[in-house]
């Protein structure tokens, strides 16, 4: 028999997901991440270290302060009830944390308190008077999203108070032309206020994250870290604005009345408040674990978008306040849906728990994503044809169908015992020779390696059971013996794969234990074979096969209706009032009349080329056919959402009277239309209308 799987001595291990925001649900672009770390923290487990997985809602700021007001309760309210929400739907997909807290905790507060103390007594915290943008109805500072005027650059309308989507530039809320509030529509008046920074820009911590970076292991992400800090000498790093003013949903900063905590400071330290919470309930030592120089390890798993944050601000908020910092951050890439940004409209923006009612196996996803998954920060693509094609070839065609073959024959004919004799089958020896490799690739989060290897293991064991023709065995009494070593090896063979499987597919590794009477599997289990000691139980249903059916019935259900109803309507009139506006929408910005709506001409346009533009880092140049003569030509701010190559070929929708306008790059002669989030750094995405496929350039919207 080969030798045991081993992963050294026992190592200490505390890991984290980034924090969802407690302002919606969760849906499968979140689950890449929580999913990506589970398997993670199984396959650790399974080598007997010490781990625990902590997690937490992110539960402050602006957002949830006005989205309990519109639904008449109170922020703690608004974040238990959604808590409840996130908890389930994790739950449903396996997620293994020891602890899911949230920021909103005594223990955050207290440590929050105490690092912002901390950095304080090392000169890292200063105070600047800053001019804002002050909501003179809402009686509020605004932050940027919730701005809107005219770009100060090319004088686009409806800009947001820190770039233009249409010319690319980036400027202070302050220097918008015709602001108005978000949440009023009022004109914002300038206010001062004084604020806290968290002096990033400080030498020592230039120093400290120059040495700091050497050690992450995504050679993209030390790339961009370099990227961000500069040449030796010339860093540029700027100073983060730490508070926000009053009212605010947070913890207000000791000794500063009417000054908070801006949610991006209490959040990371959310992780170390939910392990306290954990320690407290163990009996385990917190200060052991953060303490520098503690030999624990500490992993972060992160989308690529917030790399900024946990790779600069976090660890030298950690360095300085006297903890431990990261031992790694691991960050993915994003998640599109057949190939595109997941829609409503198209019912691609799926909801976690829609996945859930429908009738889907969360399994059937963890194998799905981790079948995608790799060490690098590239985005992935959840096909869902492929979808249905891969789980009912490789778990149902590969796996699941070497247990079905083989474990009645054994229980007919052979008491239900293996044939000890047969546990060194070479077939074995080699299933047994490459568990050590699956396992390291787990580790090293290749996912998609540990997988392929896996099924190619499966298609060399489904091959031995056609070879023998177990069902042809059996017809004569003759073959008893080799009948039996047939479903021995079988089984034995099944046993590994679970094995190799199972930080993936842990309920259907635990269903597979209780049929083979066997103790939980873990990796020195490889040596452990069956035993005719134990005998297995009959065999029952281990896993279903993807439907068509639940997939159009998961599409219906987060498809999004685009058509107002009543009851809309009346809400927006309703909400327009409480604001004490005239003439208002529910978000506060005014109402058009049918005749302002006509004078825009909104068209079908096909991309019929696109290509990134030189010397910008937001735009991309797009050559419309909007059924002219000749092609428009537009300058789009989506370069961060689009590669140039996904865009050719698409329907989209434009702009087509709106004047020319001569940028720095050429003439751009309209606008593309384009869907974001009222606060794109908590939900980041942006997504360019793509019309029924039935519409043809030059047709005019209405």
């Amino acid at each position: 028999m080969s030798a045991p799987v081993s992963a050294g001595a026992p190592r200490r291990m505390l890991v984290t997901s980034a924090l969802p925001y407690a302002n919606g649900p969760i849906h499968i672009g979140h689950l890449v991440e929580y999913i990506q770390t589970d398997i993670w923290v199984r396959a650790m487990r399974m080598h007997g270290h010490e781990v625990y997985y902590v997690g937490a809602d992110d539960t402050h700021g602006t957002p949830i302060m006005l989205r309990a007001q519109s639904e008449g309760i109170t922020p703690r309210q608004l974040i238990e009830r959604v808590w409840q929400e996130h908890k389930r739907d994790f739950d449903h997909f396996g997620i293994s944390f020891d602890n899911y807290y949230s920021t909103d905790s005594d223990e955050n507060r207290a440590l929050s308190e105490r690092i912002f103390t901390a950095l304080h007594d090392a000169g890292l915290i200063a105070e600047r008077d800053i001019e804002q943008a002050y909501d003179p109805v809402k009686e509020m500072f605004l932050p940027d999203r919730f701005i809107k005027g005219e770009c100060p650059k090319c004088g686009a309308k409806d800009q947001y108070g820190d770039s233009c989507e249409v010319c690319g530039s980036t400027y202070q809320p302050t220097e918008l032309v015709k602001p108005y509030s978000v949440l009023s529509g009022a004109t914002p008046v300038k206010k001062t206020s004084t604020h806290y920074f968290f002096k990033l820009s400080d030498p020592r911590c230039e120093t400290f994250l120059r040495d700091w970076v050497s050690q992450l292991a995504q050679q993209e992400a030390t790339n961009k870290m370099r990227e961000w800090l500069g040449e030796d000498g010339d860093a540029k790093l700027a100073d983060w604005d730490i508070s926000r003013d009053a009212p605010y949903f947070g913890f207000e900063i000791p000794g500063a009345p009417g000054k908070y905590f801006y949610v991006w400071l209490d959040a990371p330290v959310g992780y170390y408040a939910s392990f306290k919470n954990l320690c407290e309930r163990r009996g385990l030592d917190f200060d052991e674990w953060v303490r520098p120089g503690s030999t624990t390890e500490q992993y972060h798993f992160i989308g690529k978008d917030i790399l900024y944050f946990h790779t600069l601000f976090w660890p030298a908020m950690l360095q300085f306040s006297g903890h431990r910092t990261p031992t790694n951050v691991f960050a993915h890439g994003f998640l599109t849906v057949d190939g595109t940004k997941m829609s409503k409209s198209r019912g691609t923006f799926i909801n976690a728990n829609s996945y859930i009612t429908t009738g889907l196996d969360p399994q059937w996803l963890r194998y799905y994503l981790a079948a995608k998954l790799n060490s690098t920060m590239e985005d992935i693509d959840l096909n869902l044809d492929d979808f249905q094609a891969r789980v009912n070839s490789d778990l149902i065609g590969k796996y699941v169908n070497i247990a079905s073959r083989a474990a009645g024959f054994l229980v007919k004919r052979f008491d239900a015992r293996v044939q000890d004799s047969a546990m060194n089958h070479p077939l074995l020896v080699r299933l047994r020779d490459a568990i050590p490799t699956i396992a390291a690739h787990y580790e090293s989060r290749e996912y998609s390696r540990a997988l392929r290897q896996t099924m190619e293991l499966a298609d060399a064991v489904n091959a031995y059971v056609d070879a023998a023709k177990p069902w042809e065995q059996a017809k004569d009494p003759a073959n008893a013996v080799a009948l039996h070593e047939t479903c021995s090896v079988s089984l034995e063979a099944f046993r590994l794969l679970t094995l190799a499987l199972k930080p993936v597919l842990p309920k259907l590794a635990e269903s597979v234990e209780t049929f083979l009477s066997i103790e939980p599997l873990t990796w020195a289990d490889v040596t452990v074979p069956l035993s005719s000691a134990r005998p297995i139980r009959p065999y029952q249903h281990l896993m279903r096969r993807v439907d068509p059916k639940q997939i159009d019935a998961l599409l219906a259900a987060n498809r999004q209706s685009l058509q107002p109803n009543a009851t809309t309507a009346a809400t927006a009139a309703d909400t327009a009032k409480s604001f004490g506006a005239n003439n208002t929408s529910a978000n506060g910005e005014s109402f058009i009349t049918i005749d302002d709506f006509a004078k825009i001409d909104l068209r079908i346009a096909r991309i019929v080329d696109c290509k990134a533009v030189e010397g910008s880092d937001k735009l991309l140049q797009l050559t419309l056919d909007v059924g002219e003569a000749s092609t428009r030509n537009v300058f789009s701010g989506i370069k961060a959402a689009y590669r140039p190559e996904e865009l050719i070929g698409k329907l989209t929708v434009m702009v087509a009277n709106l004047a020319p306008r001569k940028m720095k790059f050429g003439v751009s002669e309209g606008m593309v239309l384009a869907a974001s989030a009222a606060d794109e750094k908590k939900e980041p995405g942006i997504y360019v209308l793509e019309p029924h496929s039935g519409a043809t350039p030059g047709m005019r919207v209405k």
